[in-house]
């Protein structure tokens, strides 16, 4: 039996890999602040992916928390550049651009399952919108 890893796993195993990379051409102080926290949350990103890769139950909570860490990896990142921590702008680039993807993916995965409340909502015919002026508030309205 084979099976195959989505896209946005796989996009999360290579960020990994390539900031491992990138983190050990880093200066000696950044590479045990910085990049010591850029390591660690770009593991997280990756078992995350994983995790609601697999698990059917808990997938929209872990979605949810898999973009949170998605945005303090890429603020992770930002702060990578300012420091000029990154061998060059062209490395710190090619990170940035798969953690976008990789974001971009968490979002579409997210789309892809609705809420219970928005499932719901689908599900139930369309009614009319409820008019909440009523005459009198309009005569109101035109003597303030």
């Amino acid at each position: 039996m084979s099976f195959s890893l989505p896209p946005i796993v796989k996009q999360a195993e290579r960020l990994l890999v390539e900031i491992e990379k990138a983190v050990r051409s880093f200066p000696r102080y950044e590479k045990y602040g910085c990049g010591s926290d850029l390591r660690a949350q770009a593991r997280k990103v990756t078992v995350l992916t994983h995790r609601a890769w697999r698990q059917q139950r808990d997938r929209l909570v872990l979605i949810g928390r898999l973009i949170h860490e998605i945005d303090e990896l890429k603020i992770l990142l930002q702060l990578g550049v300012r420091l000029r921590a990154f061998a060059s702008f062209r490395q710190f680039e090619m990170l940035a651009r798969l953690a976008s993807d990789i974001g971009k993916q968490a979002g579409g995965w997210k789309r892809q399952h609705p809420t219970t409340q928005n499932a719901q909502a689908g599900s139930a015919p369309a009614q009319r919108g409820q008019i909440l002026s009523t005459p009198a508030a309009s005569l109101y309205e035109a003597h303030a």
